[in-house]
């Protein structure tokens, strides 16, 4: 069997709303989450340690002008032409008084070469007020709003302290889907008490939500947080996978996902010195190439075995 195509790229995804390259350029505009700052817990989620993935250009402190000015330097000798979106990326970018976040994007929107927002944020900080501000927003200006789902899994959400549940997950979605607003959301595969079976299986849950795109992740273990400590006292606990065995994952993932959902990444890379498992050492872009080899070898595609039909499914 010959494939018709492997997966829906982000970047075919990015192509039917710009004519031009567009850029994602990092911000931390300086929140923090709920789970972190006593509203629903302390400490955060257990795997998570903004500094592996904040780029050096991404100075939290500095305006969010300034910001976007270091990260269009930064890019500037890699394309020509280039336009930018403004990425909210760190911590809980919704989680604030509407009025005050409203003022951080229209900041971002209004320095020069930047087309549009991505605003990164959980499933339980997305109030009434901002969602309808945001859907005016929409009207006007690419926005994509990209939820950390990270796991369906009730029991596995509590385990990582992400402190929602699967429902906020699902309702977050819809009810911004249902704004007019483009959904996103990422997820980790690995996660501790989750196997292969569970994660396959989940890849079938994802699909029935309204979503535009999808970040994969696998598993990281970073130095300085909860999670590591925990493997470090009882390593057993956790399976890290080879290369392989992980693309093989993604891929019988990537069957059971509904073909119109784009994939942005499939992978992620902390900095060596902050990682401690599994220390894979290959960039994104080797990885994605390995993988699209993989799922040529094994004749299969996006959708494969995806049974819920065309098109986005409804809430």
């Amino acid at each position: 069997m010959v494939a018709p195509y492997l997966y829906t790229d982000f970047s075919g995804f990015l192509r039917r709303f710009f004519p031009f390259k567009v850029q994602k350029v990092m911000l931390d505009a300086g929140f923090t989450c709920p789970n972190r700052d006593g509203t629903k817990g302390r400490g955060g989620c257990t795997y998570c340690n903004n500094e592996a993935f904040n780029p050096s250009y991404c100075q939290a402190g500095a305006s969010v002008a300034d910001q976007l000015e270091a990260g269009k330097a930064f890019f500037s000798g890699k394309y020509q032409d280039m336009k930018i979106l403004a990425y909210f990326q760190a911590y809980t970018n919704t989680y604030g008084e509407a009025d005050a976040l409203m003022r951080l994007y229209e900041e971002a929107l209004s320095v020069r070469e930047v087309v549009g927002l991505v605003i990164g944020t959980r499933p339980d900080c997305m109030p009434p007020d901002l969602l309808e501000a945001l859907r005016d927003l929409a009207r006007r200006t690419f926005l994509l709003v990209e939820y950390g789902i990270e796991s369906l899994n009730d029991d596995t959400l509590l385990r990582i302290n992400r402190g929602h549940t699967a429902a906020d997950a699902v309702d977050a979605v819809c009810r911004t889907a249902e704004a007019g607003i483009r959904v996103g959301a990422h997820v980790i595969l690995g996660l501790p008490g989750e196997g292969r079976e569970e994660s396959v299986r989940q890849a079938s849950l994802v699909s029935r939500l309204p979503l535009d795109v999808l970040k994969i992740h696998q598993l990281q273990l970073v130095r300085g947080t909860v999670m590591a400590r925990e493997w470090a006292s009882s390593p057993g606990s956790f399976h890290f996978p080879s290369v392989d065995e992980y693309i093989d994952l993604v891929i019988d993932y990537v069957e059971r996902l509904r073909p119109e959902i784009a994939l942005e990444r499939f992978v992620s890379q902390s900095p060596g010195c902050l990682l401690v498992a599994p220390r894979w050492g290959l960039k994104p872009h080797v990885f994605a190439e390995r993988l699209r080899n993989r799922m040529r070898e094994r004749g299969t595609f996006q959708g494969r075995l995806w049974r819920g039909g065309g098109g986005k499914t409804s809430c």
